[in-house]
């Protein structure tokens, strides 16, 4: 089994900014204010949460193999 990866590149698909963050390991991320402009992300239909719509890495859950939140 590969290790989990806990950072991703979430990257707004209003304004292309990429930033990249530390996953939480707890809870699912449904919201993120893009830093560049301000759009509040939301996780895409089918997805868990935004690192898996507009992150590099799905979030750890889904990684393991399993159902997020």
């Amino acid at each position: 089994m590969s290790p989990i990866v806990l950072t991703s590149e979430l990257t707004c698909p209003e304004c292309g900014f990429k930033k990249t963050e530390h996953m939480p390991l707890e809870f699912c991320q449904w919201f993120y204010d893009c830093p560049g402009c301000h759009r509040l992300l939301k996780p895409l239909a089918g997805d868990c949460c935004v690192f898996c719509s507009y992150g590099s890495e799905r979030c750890p859950p889904v990684q393991r193999g399993g159902m997020c939140c």
